[in-house]
């Protein structure tokens, strides 16, 4: 009987731990739920929806050997293999992110409990459920946070284990347990170089497992700041090189960089003990080395660590020692001594503090374990609901991208940055007057702001405003020239204006400030087809193909010019590839079928454009097109049928009217074709070869005198055309 009763004990301790972890992810779970179901909100773009390694055909390679690795290629690895499985579905993308968050609060757990720290499982969960992680959470591109997170707990899990293992041959080996702390550290890099701060944090764990570290314990940690060494150099040389973190938003002295180092920890302390208002864009502040006031935070937050060393002794003193210190670590990359883009906007942000908020949970965990069990149980319940409540109800403002500007407006009125992404939202949103009256209140403050006029200058493009979009984005161009993109835009109004040679300087424009832009050698190459240069056109869209050989538009634009040239094979190849991709866009089979026709295989054109027809029966061009070639097919009563149901979608359309007439003659309804040859010649009264064909009709059903005054009115059309000709 005594025999069983290890066995029991181990049974009911596992499920214990079985328990407790299923109840942090059922609390994780329950307060992420709206987070789930948001979409794609700012800079996803950017990392997933239209990175061209993850969606285009650049993939694993270039993440792994390219700049477009970025700093967090691990991260983007875990995108493209989401992107194989679920395409662009948000709700994947939000499971993985919630999953690593999730995963990472166990593993916290453990390595709470490993160091014996009181409270573990209370700190663990308020650190999983604080509404300041879910910027983190919600934001599907900061997986770059919560995966990251969990290499780096792991990291500190086998680092203690490793500790724990000194002399002991019953557990893992610890060689073992060190190798995979440093390949934990190494994945956590990868995943996001603001981790370089990990050594510290095992300089800090090992200095409170023993109570002080040896020579030992600093030779283990070297190979850990190679790491972070070499991670720290390559991030601080992308954020300013490729993510453009240098100009005047970074221009801040030494001095000045300290004192926002100072208010920076005191902004972040404040939120996980008060979070409220939490702000997807805080104001950003003016520090200034001649306020005194800026002296405060610093001084203070100096006068705390001399507190807390001088109370190191005690118990409670190397706790809160301890907690600050893992606080301070993990927050220096993001202190404001180096440049990080996002300073641009705002010196702070929540998920910033994603990873060195675990200092502070852990120590009111801690705490919480301090007080008598059954007011620990209800304290430590009531505290949780409190969390879960304000986390849902704070994920509910990441619900889509309006929501995340129109929330963040509310909360800080005077964020340019959210007005300028609302507008831009709104303007994808096809709400186009709307974020165009959002670019002009902007404009009103911030006349000069390149970046704005552009994106309204886009935007009265796309909203047949040409005219008006020319001067906006040509001022545009004038502020910064050395931007491609501006030229593009340009360019595509000069072509809404119908200057093609305009347009097309200011499309090679582009193209050499950014050779790599699809968009802008594909628009050269339109541009030339457009003013019948196809053997051009053909050359610029071979290379914009080889930028992204699985561009649709690319495709069917190569194919168009090629079957202009007479080279139906060649664009029929182009056309049919292109159609694998997308077989369901209208508008390249209708290509598909223009060129067949231009090739003169009528057959293969009409399975084409009845292909058109069938995916978008409403298509009056795809059923002019049909017509077209049964017309040409001599198939006059299926040609009569398709420019019917043409007209009956758009009445007005003079071309089909007179097509649809001509069918009719030559399918024997001459009567029938008598309207439709009236309608055409109210609408083109001058059409002198119109009015010679209806008076045949007139004429071969009797209506000789009707005949005559049509010719009569020809005749009179071409003397008069005569005339006027120079």
């Amino acid at each position: 009987m005594a025999s069983d009763t290890p066995n029991s004990s181990f049974v009911a301790s596992k499920g214990r731990d079985f328990g407790q972890a299923a109840g942090l992810l059922g609390l994780v779970f329950v307060a992420y739920w709206m987070a789930l179901r948001g979409g794609f909100l700012w800079d996803d773009d950017l990392h997933v929806t239209a990175n061209p390694v993850i969606i285009g055909p650049l993939g694993l390679k270039e993440i792994w050997t390219t700049a477009r690795a970025n700093y967090f290629p691990l991260v983007l690895t875990n995108f493209w293999a989401q992107h194989q499985l679920w395409g662009l579905n948000p709700l994947g993308y939000h499971l993985v992110t919630w999953a690593c968050h999730a995963v990472s609060a166990v593993l916290l757990w453990r390595v709470l409990r490993q160091m014996a720290v009181p409270g573990a499982w209370w700190g663990a969960a308020i650190w999983a459920l604080h509404p300041v992680q879910v910027e983190s959470v919600a934001w599907i591109c900061e997986l770059k946070n919560t995966q990251s997170a969990v290499f780096f707990l792991l990291s500190i899990l086998f680092y203690v284990r490793w500790l724990e293992a000194d002399g002991d041959k019953i557990t893992m080996s610890r060689t073992r347990c060190y190798a995979l702390a440093l390949f934990a550290a190494l994945l956590a890099i990868l995943s996001k170089p603001s981790t370089v701060m990990l050594p510290i944090a095992l300089g800090l764990v090992a200095g409170w497992r023993r109570g002080s570290l040896t020579r030992r314990d600093l030779l283990a940690l070297v190979p850990f700041f190679l790491l972070s060494a070499l991670a720290a150099g390559w991030t601080i040389w992308e954020q300013r090189y490729h993510s453009g973190a240098e100009g005047e938003a970074w221009n801040q002295s030494l001095l000045e960089r300290a004192l926002i180092a100072g208010r920076v920890v005191w902004f972040y302390l404040g939120k996980l003990a008060w979070p409220e208002p939490l702000i997807f864009i805080y104001p950003r502040w003016s520090v200034a080395a001649g306020d005194l006031w800026a002296y405060v935070a610093p001084l203070g937050l100096l006068a705390t660590l001399g507190i807390l060393v001088a109370w190191r002794q005690h118990r409670a003193g190397a706790a809160l020692l301890l907690a600050g210190a893992f606080f301070v670590a993990l927050l220096f990359p993001v202190m404001g001594f180096f440049n990080v883009y996002f300073f641009r906007y705002s010196f702070v942000g929540d998920h910033f503090q994603y990873l060195a908020s675990i200092g502070p949970c852990a120590l009111a965990g801690a705490g919480l374990a301090q007080l008598r069990p059954s007011l620990q149980r209800w304290g430590g319940a009531v505290l949780l609901a409190l969390l879960v409540a304000l986390t849902w109800r704070h994920s509910l403002g990441f619900r889509d991208e309006e929501t995340l500007w129109r929330t963040t407006l509310e909360r800080n009125p005077g964020a340019v940055m959210a007005r300028i992404n609302l507008g831009d939202t709104l303007g994808r949103l096809g709400r186009r007057e709307e974020a165009i009256a959002v670019y002009r209140d902007v404009l009103r403050e911030r006349p000069e702001d390149a970046e704005v006029l552009n994106d309204l200058g886009a935007l009265y493009v796309l909203s047949g405003r040409a005219d008006e979009a020319r001067p906006v984005l040509e001022r545009a161009v004038q502020l910064r020239p050395d931007k491609g993109e501006f030229h593009n835009n340009l360019g595509n109004a000069w072509r809404a204006l119908d200057q093609y040679r305009q347009a097309l300087a200011a499309y090679e424009r582009a193209g050499e400030l950014n050779p790599q832009s699809v968009s802008a050698r594909y628009n050269v190459g339109q541009t030339l087809a457009e003013l019948g240069r196809h053997a051009e056109a053909v050359a610029e869209l071979r290379r914009a193909r080889m930028l992204n050989p699985r561009n649709v538009e690319v495709l069917a634009a190569l194919g168009r010019s090629l079957g202009h040239m007479g080279r139906t094979d060649e664009a029929v190849a182009v056309l049919r590839e292109a159609l694998v991709l997308n077989p369901r866009q209208v508008s390249l089979h209708n290509s598909l079928g223009t060129v067949l026709m231009q090739g003169g295989r009528g057959r293969d054109a009409i399975e084409a454009f009845n292909a058109a027809v069938e995916l978008e029966p409403g298509s009056v061009v795809s059923r002019v097109n049909l017509g077209s070639a049964w017309f040409s097919a001599q198939r006059w009563q299926a040609a009569v049928d398709q420019f019917s149901a043409a007209l009956k979608l758009r009445p007005d359309d003079a071309a089909t009217q007179l097509k649809l007439a001509v069918a009719m003659v030559n399918a024997g309804t001459m009567a029938d074709a008598v309207p439709w040859f009236e309608s055409y010649l109210r609408l083109n009264p001058d059409a002198d070869e119109a009015r010679e064909q209806f008076a045949q009709v007139l004429r071969a059903l009797g209506r000789t005198r009707e005949a005559l005054a049509q010719l009569e009115l020809a005749a009179d059309i071409r003397s008069r055309r005569r005339v006027t000709r120079p």
